[in-house]
């Protein structure tokens, strides 16, 4: 293949494969805590790392790192003690992150508005060695998190109250969970892109879910779809000359559609399946209903 005769499609595919595994290894647990925009959040304050790391001539991805990390500690402690006026305080820090970075970036003397558009949007002629090593340690950091510590995130984010009669760290572990997606962020922010990298954390998770209600499974085939559609979305932008960041959530999206199609009539089918197998002379209301999160405590 032709495409792999060039060394930045090598780094590209390379940082598309372990975005395609980060990001929803990271969602699955975004999602089951109701926090699926949290990444869309994260996004805006990296900007402002981006920026810096412009202005003080630094590595954009280790300045949107620790810009982001820091912005998630602040996301969290703002969910912890900000009660109602949380949600203003949260505006404020995501919108004064993207002014941050739009105005940083344009103090810097080798800024431009050009240059931040390829973080904004992802570009996959400009990801560097440097780029793909910090994305690979901190992929690798990630993966340990969110893999290593599967059953007790999915217990905090399944419900925080029976995790912390458990003898959970709650708050710790809440507290992990936001700084692993901040991480993620800026790994996928040099294919996707920091505005779009919410939709690859989210989606492919709300896809596999269409299929199987099992963590376990769920956590597998969300990782698999997203390792399919960054490469395609990377291969299809190479070929195509379109931009690698929208390509690769319009994939995405496309693959939710397809599966939520194939899931629709299987889903119906097991439901005349349980009905005919249900005694006649029980009525249905008397079933007794699945208690929340039992089946997927199960799959972790």
């Amino acid at each position: 293949m032709d495409i792999l005769d060039y060394a930045f499609m090598q780094r590209a595919l390379l940082a598309a494969v372990l975005v395609g595994i980060t990001a929803p290894a990271v969602g699955i647990y975004l999602v089951q805590r109701r926090q699926a925009l949290m990444g869309d959040g994260i996004g805006h304050v990296a900007m402002t790392g981006v920026g810096l790391g412009f202005l003080l001539s630094w590595s954009p991805v280790w300045m949107a790192t620790a810009v982001s990390v820091l912005g998630a500690v602040l996301m969290e402690l703002i969910r912890w003690y900000g009660k109602t006026r949380g949600d203003i305080a949260l505006a404020m820090l995501f919108y004064g992150g993207m002014a941050g970075g739009v105005m940083f970036i344009n103090l810097a003397p080798t800024g431009s508005n050009a240059n931040l558009t390829s973080y904004l949007f992802g570009s996959l002629s400009t990801v560097s060695e440097s780029d793909v090593s910090a994305i690979c340690i901190l992929a690798a950091f990630v993966v340990l998190v969110t893999v290593g510590l599967r059953r007790q995130l999915f217990a905090v984010s399944q419900d925080e109250e029976f995790a912390r009669v458990t003898g959970l760290p709650v708050r710790a572990l809440n507290l992990l969970t936001a700084i692993t997606a901040a991480i993620t962020v800026t790994v996928a922010m040099r294919v996707v892109g920091l505005l779009l990298v919410s939709a690859l954390m989210v989606v492919p998770v709300a896809a596999a879910q269409q299929l199987s209600r099992s963590f376990a499974a769920t956590f597998a085939i969300s990782v698999a779809i997203g390792v399919s559609v960054t490469i395609g979305g990377t291969v299809t932008s190479y070929y195509q000359d379109v931009p690698p960041g929208a390509t690769i959530v319009l994939l995405t999206i496309g693959a939710f559609v397809l599966l939520t199609a194939l899931a629709t009539p299987l889903a119906r089918r097991r439901a005349r399946a349980a009905a005919a197998a249900q005694p006649a002379g029980d009525p249905a209301e008397c079933s007794i209903p699945a208690t929340r999160g039992t089946g997927d405590r199960d799959g972790v």
